[in-house]
């Protein structure tokens, strides 16, 4: 048997990355990524034929090869991109987790000068930017600027920072696109039907309808085709997996595209998680649609264009991951590539089509073993009703599969799924030596419209069902000691977490809650203002309506507060106290009711964080705290006894 790897200190898990999230220029001379600098992930700038084993400097200096263009020092910048014409970097940035994102610009000919905050509005959100080939100097923004409650569309340009109104909600809309002559609107009516309308004036024109039962968060993916006469759009209508469809503009005719018999495109994942790469891979030039992503247990990615066809087996080669995140220059020969593994995750690499070369720029945390690493495997499993349960199992390197201590890692959302691939947390675990399981319970979203439909009205009911039915699978098969199970998540998965302990007191020895929900009626009535019309589909619908006096009564009943005298296994509560989703008090409230009552209780509040932890030091804090949690309670191995 493998011997038990050392311990891997917490802070290497949770350092920020050497390097990561290359993006190559349009005209395929730089590439951008994010680097390290006073703690802080920051973008720097290479040549992209230059040398690569040459390090970033600490100083921020530069060499000729290694420009960093950013100077952040509060926050780590999570989202940047190319404006279409290579002359600006743009970035989006929040404050401590407020998730009032702002537009930044640089100029990556002038690493000197500041960045420039174009969008300086106190309160006021990002909550979208387009960038279209034939308006390359702006972007058009979606911003609820005018009330907090009203998203507006406007043209921002990206040297002036001027803003220029497009279009106005009336409280309607919900998003905004923009294709060559036209502004789109996607709206939501009573009753969940999304309509998509083109607005010219003050003239409406309906295009196309979608019924409530195919939209979930929206109409995702939703973008312009090449010639302006249609939308790519994700499409369940009259199939229960979603496909790639175009969307006449005119007609509101859906055509098939490209569909997988068996695995769903991947959305919505990328939509609200930009760590993943979008389903539909474009040409960043002309707009075509050169291939399409499905996620099964791992990815299947279909080719769509013949150049793309003749390189993408040349891509995948460079690896036996995934083929995440990719960018192209406008001619198509030269890519930088990204790739999802579940031990060796972001490794990338430079290939140039013409000369059929490749090479390795880097791997995003070097000083990582891939070989004292947890392999992640996947699984299904079925629940008490036979419905499937795509799953993944990590068992702890170097020990034999036996009776060990687990955690039950369940995923945010609900409207979400795990994939095969790195989780550091997942690691973590793995590595002090628990088995880590995770269920695409009922309600999760890339296994098709049934599965998600499943967990309407089943919070705390079925969903929760499908967590036990997995544990006793591994109980079942002499993986788990059945007295040593934590049951861990974010969000909906804290919220999990804590309806394990108040629902189902004698199967767990310990839960922790991160940014969890304890109350559902808080959730839905805490919704930000201009997000309150769209969520009809998931939290009235999946949820309740707190206004239905019935309904709000089953919300309470399925909520852990209302059951908070039920707990008795030690909690730890985490939460930033600038959470704007699952507001904190939602935490504040079972700590204190349980303090009141005597029971064990810990709590972690982050002053500087929102709803997911950002910063480095922050993400160390809160792991050292659980993994001396869980050895506390499970017996696992702790850096702190070492």
């Amino acid at each position: 048997m493998t011997a038990v790897p050392a311990l891997i200190p917490v802070e290497d898990l949770y350092a920020p990355p050497t390097r990561s999230r290359a993006v190559l220029s349009p005209d395929g001379t730089r590439i951008a990524y994010l680097a390290p600098w006073h703690g802080r992930l920051n973008v720097f700038l290479r040549d992209a034929d230059s040398d690569w084993s040459a390090p970033d400097l600490e100083d921020g200096s530069g060499t000729p090869a290694a420009r960093r263009i950013t100077s952040e020092t509060r926050r780590n910048i999570d989202r940047f991109f190319w404006s279409v014409d290579g002359r600006h970097l743009l970035f989006q940035q929040d404050t401590d987790g407020d998730e009032n994102w702002h537009l930044h610009r640089v100029d990556p000919a002038r690493p000197e000068q500041p960045a420039v905050d174009l969008t300086p509005y106190e309160g006021v959100r990002l909550l979208g930017a387009q960038l279209s080939p034939d308006r390359p100097g702006t972007a058009f923004v979606q911003l609820n600027k005018r009330r907090a409650d009203l998203i507006d569309f406007f043209e921002l340009d990206l040297m002036s920072g001027e803003l220029t109104p497009v279009a106005e909600s009336s409280g309607d809309v919900i998003s905004w696109l923009r294709v060559p002559g036209r502004v789109l609107a996607f709206t939501i009516e009573e009753g969940g039907e999304h309509v998509l309308s083109e607005r010219t004036g003050g003239e409406t024109r309906t295009i196309a309808r979608f019924p409530r039962s195919d939209i979930l968060l929206g109409v995702v993916p939703a973008i312009p085709t090449a010639d302006g006469m249609g939308l790519w759009i994700g499409s369940a209508r009259g199939s229960d997996l979603t496909r790639v469809a175009r969307l006449d503009l005119e007609t509101g005719e859906e055509t098939e595209v490209d569909s997988h018999p068996v695995f769903d495109l991947d959305t919505p994942r990328p939509e609200v998680d930009p760590r993943f790469a979008s389903s539909l891979i474009l040409h960043p030039a002309t707009g075509d649609l050169l291939g399409v992503r499905y996620l099964g247990d791992r990815q299947d990615i279909h080719a769509l264009d013949p150049h793309f066809a003749e390189i993408l087996p040349l891509l995948t080669e460079l690896s036996d991951g995934d083929l995440s995140h990719v960018s192209t220059d406008t001619t198509g020969q030269r890519w930088v590539v990204e790739f999802t593994h579940d031990r060796d995750p972001g490794v990338t690499w430079f290939y140039d089509h013409a000369s059929g070369k490749a090479r390795r720029l880097f791997r995003p945390f070097p000083h990582l073993d891939p070989e004292q690493l947890a392999p992640v495997t996947p699984v299904t499993l079925t629940a008490r009703d036979s419905l499937p349960l795509p799953s993944h199992l990590t068992l702890p390197v170097g020990l034999e599969p036996r009776n060990l201590p687990t955690v039950l890692l369940v995923h945010g959302g609900p409207w979400y799924r795990d994939s095969w691939g790195y989780d550091p947390e997942v690691q973590l675990l793995a590595n002090r030596g628990y088995a880590v399981l995770q269920v695409d319970f009922r309600g999760s979203t890339g296994y098709g419209k049934a599965h998600v439909e499943a967990g309407i009205g089943e919070f705390a009911g079925r969903m929760h069902d499908d967590l036990i039915d997995a544990l006793d699978w591994a109980i079942d098969r002499g993986l788990t000691d059945p007295d040593r199970v934590a049951i861990y998540g974010c969000s909906y998965g804290g919220y999990a977490a804590l309806v394990g302990a108040a629902f189902t007191p004698d199967r767990f020895a310990a839960a922790i809650s991160y940014t969890g929900m304890s109350d559902l009626v808080d959730l839905v009535e805490g919704v930000v203002p201009f997000a309150r019309r769209a969520v009809e589909n998931s939290y009235l619908r999946h949820i309740g309506d707190p206004e239905i006096p019935e309904q709000r009564a089953d919300m309470l009943a399925r909520s852990p507060i209302s059951r908070v005298e039920d707990i008795t296994a030690p909690v730890l509560l985490i939460h930033g106290a600038n959470d704007v989703r699952v507001h904190r008090r939602n935490s504040d409230r079972v700590a204190e009711a349980l303090r009141d009552r005597g029971r064990e209780v810990e709590y972690l509040l982050n002053e500087t964080e929102g709803h997911w932890f950002i910063n480095p030091e922050s993400n160390i804090e809160l792991y050292r705290r659980l993994e001396s949690f869980l050895a506390k309670h499970l017996g696992g191995r702790s850096s702190e006894a070492s």
